[in-house]
Formats: C-alpha cells, structure tokens, sequence
C-alpha cells in the first residue's frame, strides 16, 4: 500500500521521546482533504486530548481549500481521531501517568485514506535535548570520517 506524507512534527521528536506510536483515522471534511491532497497541512503546536472516551486532534491546521467557496471548513478544528475502544482504553491509562501526553508526529495517505500517527510521549529535560544533538552530530562526524577514509582506498 502505497504511503504519502503530507506533512511531520519534527519538533515533537526533538522536544519528546516517543514511547508508542499508533496509527489512526481522522474524520474530515471534503474541502479538509481537498486541502490535504495540496500538501496544505501543520501539525507544530499540535496535540491529541482524549474526552469522554473519544481521542481528539487539538490545534492542527489545515488551510481552507480555494475552490470550496462558501462551503469551507475552519483551518484550526478540534478533529475526531478513529481508534478501537480497546486502543482508547490503553491510552487512557497511559496518559494518565505523570508527565506522558499524545503527541501527533505525522500526517499522511494511506491507500486514499488520511491517517495520522500519534505517539505517547514524555518530554524531554533541556539536558536531554542537549545529548540528543551532542549524539547526533557524533554520528554525522563519524559518518564522515568514514567517507573520508573510504576515499583513500580507492
């Protein structure tokens, strides 16, 4: 089946480490998918809130698609996620614990579906920020080197 992001939260993985991630449906509007398809999508400053046994997407924005005219939808909506009552119930529990929340990390087609993944996530400490960028240029100095020293034996 073919996958097409529309668009990722790289700053919740920067801000968060992920424990879970899950996939789930969204339910939308025409005009909302029209607009999707165009690549017309934000996740930053998004999150995913559970009410009353039902798992919402809170301040994600979708711009009005051009051509709906009058029948457009409103760009930041409280959007209803699709999960099993089962997958429900397990995030409940999880995010009752101190400190995790539902962060949602991307936005794409599946097999002409939207679907969304939201990741159970705990925030990270300023420190822990500062290893993981420490880490991560780390390894882009060793890959290079790497690169280097293949070079040579050609």
């Amino acid at each position: 089946m073919e996958i097409r992001t529309i668009c990722s939260n790289r700053k919740a993985r920067h801000d968060y480490r992920i424990l879970d991630s899950m996939e789930a449906g969204l339910v939308l509007t025409g005009s909302e998918v029209k607009s999707l398809r165009a690549g017309h999508a934000n996740l930053k400053e998004s999150y995913a809130r559970i009410d009353d046994g039902e798992v919402f997407l809170v301040g994600a924005t979708i711009r009005p698609y051009e051509m709906a005219g009058r029948f457009n939808h409103e760009p930041t909506r409280k959007r209803k996620l699709l999960l099993n009552r089962s997958e429900i119930r397990k995030l409940e529990r999880q995010v009752e614990q101190k400190g995790v929340t539902l962060v949602p990390l991307k936005l794409y087609f599946k097999g002409g579906k939207v679907k969304l993944e939201v990741g159970l996530a705990v925030g990270k400490r300023q420190h822990d920020k500062r290893a993981s960028i420490a880490e991560r240029e780390a390894k882009r100095d060793m890959d290079r080197a790497r690169k280097e020293m293949n070079r040579g034996f050609r």
